[in-house]
Order: structure tokens, then sequence, then C-alpha cells
């Protein structure tokens, strides 16, 4: 150890904060005031690792010799502005840079700035290296937690933000909100058309068209509100500027908004399907139940890809037209309009680990088999969705701050 702190303290009076310690030299060197040695404090934005103050300097009277000690003291004020900030106290040489950035111990207290005042926590003995270690150990558990407050707590604003996108998408049309239901059934129609009437695609040994009807379908359910979602993500900041370079707006919101409008056209698609599924067999198999495993991975899947494509898409500009021929080969590279034997057998170990046709399928064993999904095939697909969403939001949360000057 090259520095000893003992009896460290701090105190507030008259709105100056002062530090008090008596240090030991322990480098094997004399600090020497005549080649530059001091004392100084550092003010930082923890959120940010910004340097706020380079504080003034406290010169001992003389020499340090190695094992001796000094009284340090500093007087100072924190900054006017409230928020969070870290007071850094470490021995330094002029020209020659501050030793707590060598790896040298430092004293560390933690202050907030509000209407009343400094308010500062009690001086601790710290290291660069431990700092980097609490800091990854607290970046790890926000990485974690974040994304799920950011729904939580802006649930009212998500809520409102979706049932305006929705009913914007339609403002001024003959259907109005009737086009929410009428467009999942739309494009179910014509996909139905060109592949079961046109092509007379059959599924597996049922001749009937019902059957490849309700095996398309099926296939269809989650695809329609990723691939909307998805698609629209490259230029969702850029069709919400006006709130993205507002200060106070959670643009992270914006996202999750454009996978709720998703889950909207989902949820009216489905209950057609399960209509159409009553009037062909008659029934709706109780395994239909397990939808809500089935949905959850596809929803922490398809926003962590919107966060990450929405910010991204600020910068690549073109992201937008890449997407869309990316979702169509996606698409067809998806057993959704044939059948999965109808895959080359040796493309099939890679194609299978698409989570979209883990999905595809599993909504077809739960829907039209009876069948519970395969477990084996759907934890690995509740990880790979988890791990994209966290990491689809990191990317977006790091990015977020240069969105405004680049819009």
């Amino acid at each position: 150890m090259s520095v000893e702190y003992r009896d460290a303290k701090v105190e507030t009076r008259d709105g100056l904060v002062r530090i008090f310690s008596s240090v030991e030299n322990k480098s094997g060197e004399a600090w020497r005031p005549s080649e530059g040695f001091a004392f100084g404090y550092h003010i930082f934005d923890p959120e940010t690792d910004t340097l706020v103050v380079d504080g003034t300097r406290a010169v001992p009277s003389g020499d340090i010799a190695a094992g001796e000690s000094t009284a340090v003291s500093l007087e100072f004020r924190m900054p006017k502005e409230p928020g969070r900030y870290r007071i850094v106290v470490s021995p330094l040489m002029e020209h020659g840079g501050w030793y707590y950035e060598k790896g040298w111990p430092f004293l560390l207290i933690d202050a907030v700035v509000d209407a009343r005042g400094a308010h500062l926590e009690p001086v601790r003995t710290a290291t660069s290296a431990s700092l980097g270690r609490a800091r990854a150990i607290r970046a790890l558990g926000r990485a974690f937690t974040l994304p799920a407050a950011v729904v939580w707590n802006n649930w009212s604003l998500i809520r409102t933000l979706t049932r305006r996108d929705i009913l914007g998408r339609y403002r001024g049309s003959i259907g109005g909100v009737a086009w929410t239901a009428l467009t999942p059934l739309l494009l179910m129609l014509t996909y139905f058309f060109v592949f079961g009437i046109v092509l007379e695609s059959k599924f597996g040994n049922d001749p009937s068209r019902s059957g490849y009807v309700l095996y398309f379908l099926a296939g269809m359910l989650p695809w329609l509100a990723f691939s909307e979602a998805v698609g629209r993500a490259p230029t969702l900041m850029l069709e919400y500027r006006n709130f993205v370079k507002k200060l106070v707006f959670p643009v992270e919101t914006l996202p999750v908004n454009l996978v709720a409008s998703g889950l909207v056209t989902q949820v009216f698609a489905v209950v057609l399907f399960l209509a159409g599924l009553l009037a062909a067999r008659g029934s709706v198999p109780a395994s239909a139940l397990w939808m809500p495993v089935l949905l959850i991975p596809q929803i922490l899947l398809t926003l962590g890809l919107c966060w990450f494509l929405a910010a991204l898409g600020v910068f690549v500009r073109d992201l937008g037209q890449l997407i869309g021929f990316l979702l169509t080969l996606w698409f067809f590279l998806t057993p959704i309009c044939y059948e999965e034997t109808k895959l080359p057998a040796m493309a099939l170990p890679l194609l299978g680990k698409n989570p979209i046709f883990i999905l595809v399928r599993a909504y077809r064993l739960i829907l039209l088999d009876g069948r519970a999904p395969e477990w084996a095939a759907m934890w690995k697909l509740w990880v790979a969705s988890a791990a994209v969403f966290v990491a689809g939001h990191a990317w977006f949360y790091k990015l977020r701050k240069s969105f405004a000057d680049m819009i």
C-alpha cells in the first residue's frame, strides 16, 4: 500500500464542506512539495463519470518522508445544481498526474445536493479497482432491472401512446379502428389465396384446404406482431423526433409502444383464428392455454430487437430498407407457408435455431395438435429472448444521449 488514511471525517457547516484526515506515506519515497506534490479533490457526476470540479490543492508545509504522516484538510463548496455527486480526495503530482488514477487508495465521499443543501455520506477509503468492481456489479444488476422498470414505471404512458398509435394509424379512414381487425384478416386471406388456392399447397396427409389454412394461419400468428414491430423500429426515433428532443421524455418507452401495438393486432388475429378453428373442428383444444408461455419470450425477443434497431436506425438511415428485405427473407426461411419437411435436411439444424421457427412450431402444437410446447426448445428460446431483451435495452440506453444531436 502506497498511502494510508486514518481518522478521516467530513463535515458541513455554513454551506462549506470540510474534509480532515491523517495521511501516512507508505510509498517508500519522500513526498516533496517542491517537486509538485500536493493533495487535492475531484468532484464527479457518478452517473456519467464526468468531472465536474477540479478543486484547489492543499500543499504540505514540508517534505513527508517514507513512514511519516501529515494532517490534510480541504475546504470547499459543493456545486449548486441539484443531483448526486462523488468526491475523490487523493495525493497528486502537478504535471505528473493524480495518484488515485494509478491505483493508489483515496478518500471517497458520496453526496446529494437538493434544495435544502448538501448531504454527505460518511467518508471511506477506496481504490479505482474496487470502484470498478462495484460499478460492474451495479451495471450488471441494472441491466436486468432497468428494462423491466421502463415498462412498469411508464405503463400509463405506454398505454396512452399505444392507443394513440392505433387510433392515429387509421384516423380519417372509413373503417376506422375496425382496420385493426381487418388488417390481419385481409393479410391472412391474401397469403391463403396465394399459397392455398393459386399454388394449391397441402398440409401433410390432409388434402383439404381447411387443414392447410389452419396450419398456415397458426404459423402467421407470432409473425404478424413480430414483423410489424421490427419493421417499424429502424425509423421509430425519426417518426417521434419531437418526443426525442424533449429532455424529460422517456424515449425508451417508444419501442415498447411499438411492440404493444403489434400485440393488439395479434390479439385480434388470435380471436379470428380461434373462431375459425371452432367453426372447422367444432372445438378449441385446452392446450391453447399454453399461449402465455409462448407470448412472453415472443415479447422479450421482439422488444429487444426493437430497442436495438430503433437506436441503430438513428445512425444508419438505410436500415429501414434493409430490414424490410431481411424480414422478407426471414419469412420464407421460416416454415410458415410450407411444411418443415420441405426444408433442406442439411440446413434444418441451422434453420431450426431460428426463434420464430420455434415459436411457429409451438403455436401449431398447442392450437392444432393439442399438445404442450417442446420444452427442450422452449427453455432455450426463453434464455435467448431474455438475453436479446437485456442486450437490446443496454444498447439503446448507451446510445440514447446522442439521439437528439443526430436527429
